[in-house]
């Protein structure tokens, strides 16, 4: 066989042998007669060899052609029952979906869950981290990002801005007084999230702050804690700051100059031929992000 022999003609002749007709085959197919007659043609140039006699009234498989058939039934019964396999598994919707969320993104504990109890076939393998990831090198089906995408290499579908939220303890508001404008805060222990060696800057309103932080970290729920035991000023995302805010064992700070918006993204590497799992999974973060706002 040559590189230029047509797998979908050697498929179509074993079905001319199989319908013994060129008709026959042609109306299980919705193909024309001239349309097959042409790709058997075609074929037969290719190999070199004469598969079938024609006459007006009868076809007979040639010797060598009784071999090709032989052999290519085997094939396109397999090949049948592979696609079959392939659809029976989308439909079952079974198989392993590799993820990344970045630390202490509590919400996302819920979409996860609820989607395994939806897909109980689906294997998933959670990578925790906050790090910028090559999609492919690590072998990421879809990552859930925050904040600017920079990376022109990947996909990214927006789901929903959210807002930060200053906190800190009435403890330490007693100790050291409540602020009443953004700058008050530079006299106030700060801590805050960070992963890198840049300085930290908190954009209050219209009032941009480079703080100097007692404790820098890439964990909401350390920064959480500290704010919890009246050590610091420090920024939670909402799902971490509404309950202690609600209990009053927090207060927002200045929630008249509030914090910018952020976007929350799926990444993934491309949009075309994704696999029927990898789609599901990102309509059905867009589904629960529209039924169930538990950013707030």
């Amino acid at each position: 066989m040559t590189d230029s022999t047509d797998l979908n003609a050697i498929a179509l002749f074993v079905q001319v042998v199989d319908a013994t007709s060129f008709s026959a085959a042609s109306r299980q197919n919705g193909i024309p007669v001239s349309t097959i007659s042409r790709r058997i043609n075609e074929l037969e140039t290719a190999l070199g060899v004469r598969l079938l006699e024609r006459s007006t009234r009868h076809l007979r498989v040639t010797d060598i052609g009784m071999v090709l058939y032989e052999y290519a039934k085997r094939s396109v019964e397999e090949m049948q029952a592979g696609l079959f396999a392939i659809e029976n598994r989308q439909q079952e919707l079974s198989g392993t979906l590799r993820l990344s969320v970045p630390p202490s993104f509590l919400p996302w504990q819920g979409v996860l869950q609820s989607f395994r109890l939806r897909y109980p076939k689906v294997n998933i393998r959670l990578y925790i981290t906050e790090r910028r990831l090559d999609l492919i090198e690590d072998g990421i089906d879809v990552a859930l990002r925050i904040g600017q995408i920079e990376d022109d290499n990947v996909i990214a579908r927006k789901l929903a801005n959210y807002r930060h939220q200053l906190v800190a303890s009435p403890d330490l508001f007693k100790r050291y007084g409540k602020p009443t404008q953004p700058r008050d805060i530079l006299d106030l222990p700060c801590a805050c999230w960070n992963n890198r060696k840049t300085p930290t800057t908190w954009k209050l309103g219209k009032t941009l702050l480079t703080i100097s932080p007692f404790l820098q970290v890439n964990d909401f729920l350390h920064l959480r804690s500290l704010a919890l035991s009246g050590e610091c000023i420090t920024e939670l995302p909402p799902f971490l700051a509404a309950t202690p805010i609600k209990s009053g064992t927090l207060m927002e700070v200045l929630p008249q100059h509030p914090l910018p918006d952020v976007g929350l993204y799926l990444l993934y590497p491309s949009r075309k031929n994704l696999p029927q799992l990898v789609n599901t999974y990102i309509n059905y973060c867009l589904t629960e992000l529209t039924e169930n706002q538990f950013l707030y």
